[in-house]
């Protein structure tokens, strides 16, 4: 909590020198930067490594050329890098945009520059597992809870509602994070009593340590019938220390896309996982950028939908149509 405060205050500190620097030489918050006419959105992201990020990118980039709006699009190494994170989202602010959009690694973290944002009129557009404030306009992320409960539906289905099952999930702070773990974890609770479900354990969204971490579980508990991936990294993280491990019959679900998960359900490695629509993330978050730069009302929840796939559907078109690599 300390750091947090710590990360925050010299975040907060920059950005004041900045945005100083920036108020001496121009009047007022200008729509793009580079003294361009375009509108310029400033997209920080949780992260830039996995596919989903790309993809998310990618649809920001099509309705960008669509509206007529400039952006930029930027996430930390890692998704456990939260000072990182604030220092682009610093950045970011000191550039002045229209209009800015956030994905937080750690809310507590980026509060007092959301606040900064606030009191600079520069609105602020969550996506993806949005932010714990009251202050984006609005939010276009998937229903994760509503997702992850699904993913525990169709766990249990494939266990018939018996066995062991285990969680490996990228963190505790982002609220992706938190809502796949309860979403699951209030799912079994109050509809599988026969699954008995360990304490989660969180791998940061790392493939090598999520990979690790499954192979302790399995070590511990070589009763194990299931194990879930809340987001790319996890997912295949756990792939690889299950097939590490050597243990065979233990039912794999995931969550989001990327070439690994899509090879590992068609061989069979991979009961199937909760893909979101990560090109539809990004056009929504642009979209809403725009609206809230013309002053336009909005729901404070845009809803891009979540959809599972397997072996049975994953060549289907309305799949195929989310799904990324």
């Amino acid at each position: 909590m300390r750091r947090r405060r710590i990360i925050a205050a010299a975040a907060v500190a920059t950005l004041t020198v900045a945005l100083g620097a920036c108020n001496s030489s121009s009047g007022g918050t200008s729509t793009a930067s580079g003294g361009g006419d375009k509108p310029y959105i400033a997209i920080v992201s949780k992260g830039f490594q996995h596919q989903f990020w790309q993809a998310v990118k990618k649809g920001a980039e099509e309705e960008a050329a669509k509206q007529g709006a400039r952006i930029t699009f930027e996430g930390p190494a890692t998704e456990a890098d939260v000072e990182a994170q604030v220092t682009m989202l610093t950045n970011a602010l000191a550039k002045k945009p229209a209009a800015i959009g956030f994905a937080a690694l750690d809310s507590k973290a980026a509060a007092p520059l959301l606040q900064q944002a606030k009191s600079a009129k520069i609105p602020v557009i969550a996506f993806d597992s949005g932010v714990d404030s009251d202050i984006p306009v609005t939010t276009a992320s998937t229903d994760n809870k509503a997702a992850a409960a699904e993913a525990a539906k169709h766990m249990s289905d494939l266990l018939g509602g018996k066995g062991k099952v285990a969680l490996v999930v990228h963190d505790q702070t982002s609220r992706s994070g938190i809502d796949r773990r309860d979403g699951f974890l209030e799912w079994m609770k109050a509809n599988a009593p026969g699954i008995t479900v360990l304490p989660p354990q969180y791998g940061g969204g790392d493939q090598a340590k999520s990979a690790d971490i499954t192979k302790s579980i399995i070590a511990a508990n070589p009763d194990i019938a299931g194990i879930y991936g809340s987001n790319e990294g996890s997912a295949i993280g756990v792939i690889k220390g299950v097939e590490e491990s050597g243990k065979k019959g233990i039912k794999i679900v995931g969550f989001d896309s990327g070439k690994a998960q899509i090879d590992a359900i068609k061989n069979g490695t991979m009961a199937g996982a909760i893909t979101q629509n990560p090109i539809g993330i990004g056009q929504q978050l642009v979209i809403a950028a725009m609206k809230a730069i013309k002053g336009e009302n909005q729901p404070k929840v845009i809803d891009t939908g979540f959809y599972w796939y397997d072996k049975t559907n994953i060549d289907k078109p309305e799949i195929a149509a989310v799904l990324y690599q």
